[in-house]
C-alpha cells in the first residue's frame, strides 16, 4: 500500500493532503504499527478471556503509534489505518483453520506451519 499511495511524511512536508507523490514518500500506512498490531492481536484473541492481563499487550501498538507520530514519521491517520489493517490481519491469522501460513513479501514469500498441542 505504501507504493500505491506514496503519501508524504510529516518530516517531508507540513501538508497532510499530499498523496501520490512518487518514490520516497511512503507514509501510509505505518508498517511498524501494522506489524506490531498483527502480532499482538492473535494472542489477545486467544488468551484474553482466560488471562485478562494479556490485554496489556495492546499497549505495544499504541506506544508505537504515538512514537511514530511524535517522531514525525507518520500522520495520525496513517497509524489509525495501520491499527485497523493489523487488527484485521491478526484476526484472520487467529481464525484460520488451515495449518499452512503463506505470506507474500516485497522480494519473496514466507511459508509456515501452525500446530496446536
Amino acid at each position: 500500500m505504501k507504493h500505491i499511495f506514496t503519501r508524504s511524511r510529516p518530516a517531508q512536508s507540513p501538508d497532510p493532503h499530499l498523496w501520490f507523490q512518487g518514490a520516497g514518500h511512503y507514509s501510509f500506512p505505518s508498517g511498524e504499527v501494522t506489524a506490531v498490531t498483527a502480532i499482538v492481536t492473535p494472542f489477545v484473541l486467544e488468551y484474553g478471556r482466560e488471562h485478562p492481563a494479556v490485554y496489556a499487550l495492546e499497549l505495544l501498538p499504541a506506544y508505537d503509534a504515538i512514537a511514530r507520530v511524535k517522531a514525525h514519521a507518520h500522520w495520525q491517520t496513517d497509524v489509525l489505518a495501520s491499527f485497523a489493517l493489523g487488527s484485521a490481519t491478526g484476526y484472520l491469522a487467529h481464525s484460520s483453520d488451515s495449518p499452512v501460513i503463506l505470506g507474500v513479501l516485497p522480494h519473496g514469500f514466507t511459508v509456515g506451519l501452525r500446530k496446536q498441542f
